[in-house]
């Protein structure tokens, strides 16, 4: 399930540092995030689909990783982060 054009380069606009940075922490995270959300809602549909439910579960545990380390190298924009996305800061 990979994000259209449109809404990855909103995604960067809203979290990067510039239009060009997608490699950051807090761009990967919102990223992630909201490929977890459309294959959450694609799971609830479809039940027994568990090639999707695997990949989701690998998605959650990088986000997770990339979550510790924003928290350890930059505090501020770590806050700033789980803030806008509703997201639980107890990594």
């Amino acid at each position: 399930m990979a994000l259209d054009t449109a809404k990855k380069s909103e995604i960067i606009a809203k979290f990067g540092k510039s239009a060009t940075d997608t490699g950051s922490s807090a761009v990967q995270i919102a990223l992630l995030t909201t490929r977890i959300v459309e294959l959450t809602e694609h799971l609830q549909k479809f039940t027994k689909d568990h090639a999707s439910r695997l990949g989701l579960l690998k998605l959650v545990g990088q986000r997770k990783r990339l979550m510790r380390y924003l928290k350890r190298s930059d505090r501020e924009t770590f806050n700033k982060v789980i803030a806008e996305l509703g997201l639980r800061g107890n990594v």
